[in-house]
């Protein structure tokens, strides 16, 4: 594989530094969309035919979109993922290899309370560029660690606007 500072004879420097760019929104977008539970905008990071293996679910990435962000709109009162930066190598003009570390907080409630379900793992992407649009045409999600814990509201209600999925 090419580093991103070592491109082929097919995409120069600029070149390289446009689709890092569409890349990277790409990814905030995902995290963006999972955290609104706006299953369009996650479905748009992924090319049609794209596979996605989140572990407890293996199929195309719309489909993962439509069924994560519903899911998480009934299980969860809030979600946050953060992403650390990617890792991007370029194989050839049109595809990119990416891994990217993510931290994710689910927010969710039982007999007992509300905790926040915690998770740390790595997005193993291929994404393309098709027709001048790159998306991902393959993600993995692996699993690093995870815990629970009992949630105590460090600030009075109303005391922040609320968040836009709340809304």
């Amino acid at each position: 594989m090419v580093r991103p500072d070592q491109h082929d004879a097919t995409l120069s420097a600029s070149e390289a530094a446009v689709a890092e760019r569409a890349i990277r929104r790409c990814l905030v977008d995902y995290c963006r969309g999972i955290d609104r539970c706006d299953a369009d905008l996650v479905a748009s990071v992924y090319h049609p035919d794209a596979t996605d293996d989140h572990g407890s679910f293996v199929g195309l990435g719309i489909d993962f979109a439509r069924r994560a962000t519903g899911k998480l709109r009934t299980y969860a009162r809030a979600t946050t993922h953060f992403i650390g930066e990617p890792v991007i190598d370029f194989e050839s003009a049109s595809v990119a290899h990416v891994e990217t570390p993510v931290l994710a907080w689910h927010r969710v409630a039982d007999d007992r309370g509300e905790f926040l379900e915690n998770f740390c793992g790595r997005y193993f992407d291929r994404f393309e560029c098709r027709d001048g649009d790159w998306r991902i045409a393959d993600r993995r999600l692996t699993h690093d660690w995870d815990n629970k814990v009992r949630v105590e509201n460090a600030f009075p209600p109303g005391t922040f606007a609320p968040s836009p999925r709340a809304t």
